[in-house]
């Protein structure tokens, strides 16, 4: 298969080690625009909350830090801005996306998550795969970078080759969103992978990861953007039933 925005060697590194991360994908007027576009759809549209739930948190977090800690988000930002509806289609995103998955890309989700400054909320090791359960591993998650994000505010941490792992058991509850148990995946043991504003990390969605608290006195915001075979079928999760946009290829209706 012919490549269109990665080398060989990028695809060997993803296709070991379930990450990558890819520099100055948005130019500096972009991440401008998807900036202050952000900073309107925070105030008009996104939810704050303490984040997700469950008692992982007492391992990431004292209590006082755990009474502070805030994480704002929304859904499908590319229906309420032009800047992020331009941003899904970005030709060498959607590009290095193909590389990954195949000629045919579906557009699954978009979510904001934006860790507040001073105390942003910490996420635990987790596969993304609980949340939106599909049947094969041919689903990328697009991490788009609005600020540059660093150990220091919570940048992604990665475990290495873990997506060969396929989906892995984890801790649910009506009081707790889908984790890892701490005392087996420890934040530690990951690998940081600092990126500027502008960058792209893509990761398999069976790829364990999380991030530490954000304590600096600026916001960390990141925008995922979910890809998919649209021949990968969903069984559960975010999304479920919805048709999502082709950024590449075709959708093929195999029962026709």
């Amino acid at each position: 298969m012919a490549l269109h925005t990665l080398t060989e060697d990028q695809v060997a590194f993803y296709n070991e080690r379930g990450y990558l991360r890819l520099q100055e994908v948005f130019s500096p007027d972009e991440v401008e625009f998807q900036s202050v576009e952000l900073e309107r759809l925070m105030l008009e549209w996104a939810q704050q909350t303490p984040g997700w739930r469950g008692p992982w948190r007492k391992a990431y977090m004292t209590a006082e830090e755990d009474e502070r800690a805030r994480l704002t988000a929304m859904h499908e930002l590319q229906n309420y801005s032009e800047a992020f509806a331009r941003a899904v289609v970005n030709d060498r995103l959607t590009g290095a996306v193909s590389d990954l998955i195949g000629p045919h890309v579906e557009l699954h989700h978009t979510t904001l998550h934006a860790k507040a400054p001073d105390m942003g909320t910490p996420f635990p090791m987790h596969q993304d795969h609980p949340f939106y359960e599909h049947e094969g591993p041919a689903y990328v998650d697009a991490i788009v970078h609005i600020d540059t994000a660093n150990e220091e505010n919570g940048c992604l941490q990665f475990l290495e080759g873990s997506h060969k792992l396929g989906p892995l058991q984890h801790i649910r509850g009506p009081e707790s969103s889908p984790h890892l148990p701490t005392d087996q995946y420890r934040l530690e043991d990951a690998v940081s992978v600092p990126a500027d504003a502008g960058d792209v990390v893509f990761f398999s969605y069976l790829t364990i990861h999380g991030s530490a608290p954000n304590r600096t006195d600026q916001w960390r915001r990141l925008v995922r953007f979910g890809y998919r075979d649209p021949d990968n079928v969903q069984t559960a999760g975010q999304g479920l039933g919805r048709d999502g946009l082709m950024v590449r290829g075709q959708k093929r209706n195999r029962a026709a």
